[in-house]
């Protein structure tokens, strides 16, 4: 029997707009409307608005649920103050990567951002290390999100909120009122543009998503669907949990050390990442074409005969007009500058390892 998709409250919107939908971590989602090298462009240009409901949700709260954060997750929570956003993961013992997540830190509890396909396993995952004086909440069902994107991004949504969104630094959040619902504005991103997620009920997140597709209409503002988010994050080199990395990753071979506090004091996962930490065999790399051809998942990589890794992410760059991948490498491979070739259909096409990421001229930092 085929599992019935489910819907986000904007789910009759996307289909009035046309949109092609597909089936995403158990929801029917919008994978493009106009087509997604439109989308891109317009979002790197302009702004794009997301439906990103199937994001799920995890509040935790209690008077040991920072202990119980910092010991879960392998960032340093304790540098966390109130308004502010911590991009995390979690490890298994022998330190897999379970989830990368986003940990927001409210007045009186937390709420952790995980992706889609995870949100049952990482609830229960949380639960097993739960202790006494901690409470974990899943509000997945209950709240929705929607992201604008892209350079006017804080111009269409000033439009519609009354706190100053120019003192809103990136990487931290705040919270207002809007018809009697209490939202979460916050600028964390996906694309490498200028952005803003905006959290809410069920019931509000349908407004807000018509007030800003009518306010947005002065600064081009589209809907944008998941094939255009998968686009603009892959020229960033932002690594997508179950494609780029899973439980057979650690942190260090995809890029993660910066968020391995190894010296913030015990948490799962830390013996074993101390020797992983010391002997790192491949490692997650990107690559630009040389040759005209796209690169696809699973596409084998090679170094002269030899089979040296294979294609994580690929996709035709609409901003390069080449094709750009990201690539598990062994070592000693993996060398900026480094000329490989990609197996595509039986044929090696030339590919040469550059530093990520593939789009530099994104406006996520400003302000």
């Amino acid at each position: 029997m085929l599992e019935e998709l489910k819907h986000t409250s904007l789910y009759s919107r996307h289909l009035q707009l046309g949109a092609k939908m597909g089936s995403f971590a158990g929801y029917s989602m919008p994978i493009q409307y106009d087509g997604i090298v439109t989308e891109h462009q317009v979002v790197r240009s302009s702004a794009g608005i997301f439906d990103v409901s199937h994001m799920g949700q995890l509040f935790v709260s209690g008077e040991k649920a920072e202990s119980f954060l910092q010991f879960i997750t392998i960032n340093d929570v304790k540098k966390l103050s109130h308004g502010k956003v911590q991009y995390s993961a979690m490890c298994t013992e022998e330190g897999g990567i379970i989830d990368d997540l986003l940990v927001y830190r409210f007045e009186n509890h937390f709420m952790v951002v995980v992706n889609a396909a995870n949100i049952t396993r990482d609830f229960d995952w949380m639960n097993k290390y739960r202790p006494e004086g901690v409470e974990i909440e899943n509000y997945s069902d209950e709240m929705d999100l929607i992201a604008v994107q892209g350079p006017n991004s804080k111009n269409i949504l000033q439009s519609i909120v009354k706190n100053n969104l120019d003192e809103l630094s990136f990487y931290n959040f705040l919270e207002e009122e809007y018809c009697d619902n209490l939202l979460t504005i916050s600028r964390t991103g996906y694309t490498g543009e200028l952005g803003y997620e905006i959290y809410g009920s069920k019931r509000v997140i349908p407004i807000i998503w018509d007030k800003l597709m009518d306010n947005g209409k002065k600064w081009n503002l589209i809907p944008a669907g998941l094939g255009a988010r998968d686009t603009l994050r892959l020229e960033m080199k932002y690594c997508l949990y179950g494609i780029d990395m899973d439980e057979t990753t650690n942190p260090f071979e995809v890029g993660l050390g910066w968020i391995t506090k190894m010296e913030k004091g015990n948490f799962v996962g830390k013996d074993e990442l101390v020797t992983k930490k010391e002997n790192i065999s491949r490692r997650l790399t990107t690559f630009e074409m040389n040759d005209r051809a796209i690169p696809r998942l699973n596409y084998s990589v090679f170094k002269e005969e030899n089979k040296i890794g294979f294609v994580t992410s690929g996709t035709q760059s609409p901003t390069l007009q080449k094709g750009i991948g990201i690539a598990m490498v062994d070592e000693p491979h993996t060398k900026i500058g480094t000329e490989i070739d990609i197996e595509i259909r039986g044929k090696m096409k030339s590919a040469t390892i550059v530093k990520p990421p593939f789009y530099t001229n994104g406006t996520a930092n400003i302000l």
